[in-house]
């Protein structure tokens, strides 16, 4: 079954209505954008959700210090890094998972993908000036092209009206969604989630 992850949570509300209806992971945003929030309003979120959740924490360009004493604080599982971060960097981050994100243009993109020892791979859609969130698309065939062992997450305009389809060509471990069950940037609308939980799950 493809893995599930709501991202650009910023409340309480939103984050138990997706867990409610399925999501595996929760992400949160640190980095400068319409979606991001606090630490301390992060830990009081994690703090009154159930177990057997993931929950992400998505950082640009931040200090590995940094990264480490939010994730610390917060009681998050994983990071996912969106930035110009070079491979090196992810040594860093011994104590927790890091998804890697590179943005997809074309195929030529993927190529310094097996440079990153990551636990998980995330291809987003590429928009100028934005390091993710955009709701831009990539072609999802590009995924077949990759050669890795590690478990590959798509994002980037999937909807509950696309995301069948793009699990059916690009056979991901997992989708990211953020914009896609929006009504408005960093507004999240439970029927939307539902539906694209429904989607995936269907």
């Amino acid at each position: 079954m493809t893995k599930i992850k709501i991202c650009g949570i910023k409340n309480l509300n939103d984050a138990i209505i997706a867990v409610d209806y399925g999501a595996d992971a929760i992400g949160f945003v640190f980095a400068e954008s319409v979606r991001q929030v606090s630490r301390e309003k992060v830990k009081a979120i994690v703090r009154k959700l159930p177990p057997f959740v993931t929950f992400v924490g998505l950082f640009v360009n931040e200090t590995a210090k940094n990264i480490e004493n939010i994730c610390s604080y917060c009681g998050l599982n994983a990071v996912q890094l969106h930035g110009n971060e070079p491979p090196g960097f992810l040594d860093r981050l011994k104590h927790y998972k890091v998804i890697k994100a590179f943005r997809i243009k074309n195929e030529r993109d993927i190529d310094p993908i097996n440079r990153y020892k990551s636990d998980a791979v995330l291809l987003d859609g590429y928009a100028e000036n934005k390091m993710g969130g955009s709701g831009a698309s990539f072609d999802w065939k590009i995924v077949k092209k990759l050669k890795t062992s590690r478990p590959v997450i798509i994002a980037g305009g999937l909807t509950h009206l696309n995301v069948s389809r793009a699990i059916k060509i690009a056979k991901p471990y997992g989708v990211d969604v953020s914009s896609g069950v929006e009504i408005k940037p960093g507004k999240k609308d439970r029927k939307l989630i539902k539906k694209f939980i429904d989607a995936v799950k269907g």
